[in-house]
């Protein structure tokens, strides 16, 4: 616990008796009831996460849009102001530095929110490459305290408890708000697949909210539920679908790559190359034949041959299967292909499938 950060939500998690672990560097909750009951709250009504442990940096200045632009993978030049956009930052060699969100304040202003794991990493890299940009970069997040509240039922739950009226905040949006003299950005975001918000504020800000939604039966949830959760919505979690060992191509994140367009963004070359000459492996979704859970890790096979791992894999809370996502070899990434999952001593059958695992059950 000593080498451990906290966030300004700890002593709450305590007093809420949550079971805690080391994530990231941070003390942070796995469960305070159960992972299946507050998976199933965000699911069918509304969950809350301390999500304070992640980073934000701040880009200014004339060329802030330019830089942006060339450190991320998607598309910036397109946003307005208040719209976020989901991509990677990439390095020479096109694989993962990180993923994130970046909010446009304005042209000469933008608000990245990174991993926790990789703040340091990401804010020296940012730093790395602002040679030749009239830009300043700024790590922010000791600044922010961060809470995710999701589920179907949040907006009219927000608006009920705050008196904020967000229904016209528009997904990957985002927008200025104020609450007993606390200035808040909230976002329509998540990391869940249901729709929800994410709220940035002070510290004090977000621990007045956490207690305003806690006095009023919201479910607090997780780190566990939080990776079921994002698991079923196909969400990639760095260290896992993406790294700095595997590209966007290879995560199956081509959607948010922006390819085709002029801009050489860092890492572009690298894809271009992969996509056209070598690319070897994809992530796919997996689903076993039998009720046993494709652990991360966990070898797939072809017949006897080794052709991939585990990711990701559960034995899924909201369908009841037991799905995966894997990295899988060429040619065996074709969906309906019969592979075996190695769970310690037993071969188990199973077959590649698409990665829509919640849409089936909407």
């Amino acid at each position: 616990m000593e080498n451990y950060k906290v966030t300004p939500l700890h002593e709450e998690h305590i007093k809420l008796n949550a079971k805690m672990v080391n994530f990231a560097g941070f003390h942070m909750p796995i469960s305070y009831t159960s992972i299946k009951e507050e998976h199933e709250a965000v699911r069918n009504n509304v969950g809350m996460f301390d999500v304070s442990h992640m980073g934000e940096i701040i880009i200014k200045g004339k060329e802030a849009q330019k830089f942006v632009e060339y450190l991320f993978t998607n598309h910036v030049e397109t946003l307005k102001a208040g719209e976020i956009n989901y991509g990677m930052m990439l390095n020479n060699g096109g694989t993962v530095i990180d993923d994130l969100l970046v909010y446009k304040i304005n042209d000469e202003e933008f608000f990245l929110v990174v991993n926790a794991s990789n703040i340091g990493k990401d804010y020296s890299h940012i730093v790395e490459q602002t040679d030749g940009f009239d830009v300043v970069v700024e790590n922010a997040s000791e600044e922010y305290a961060e809470i995710a509240i999701q589920g179907p039922n949040t907006e009219k739950m927000i608006h009920k408890l705050l008196g904020i009226d967000l229904s016209d905040l528009k997904f990957f949006n985002f927008n200025n708000y104020e609450y007993h003299n606390h200035s808040l950005l909230i976002s329509r975001t998540g990391y869940t697949g249901e729709d929800g918000f994410e709220i940035y504020g002070s510290d004090e800000a977000i621990i007045e909210l956490w207690n305003i939604f806690i006095d009023q039966s919201i479910t607090p949830c997780g780190l566990g539920s939080r990776d079921t959760l994002r698991f079923e919505a196909n969400l990639p979690l760095y260290g896992h679908e993406i790294s700095n060992e595997i590209t966007p191509i290879e995560a199956g994140l081509k959607y948010f790559v922006k390819i085709d367009s002029n801009i050489n963004f860092l890492g572009k070359a690298a894809l271009i190359d992969q996509m056209e000459n070598s690319l070897t492996r994809r992530v796919v979704g997996l689903e076993l034949k039998q009720k046993s859970i494709p652990r991360e890790g966990y070898k797939v096979f072809k017949d006897d041959e080794e052709i991939g791992y585990i990711t990701t894999g559960y034995l899924s809370i909201t369908t009841g299967k037991p799905i995966a996502l894997a990295m899988i070899n060429r040619p065996y990434t074709k969906r309906g292909t019969e592979v075996s999952v190695q769970v310690r001593n037993k071969m188990i059958p199973g077959f590649i499938r698409n990665k829509k695992f919640l849409k089936e059950t909407k």
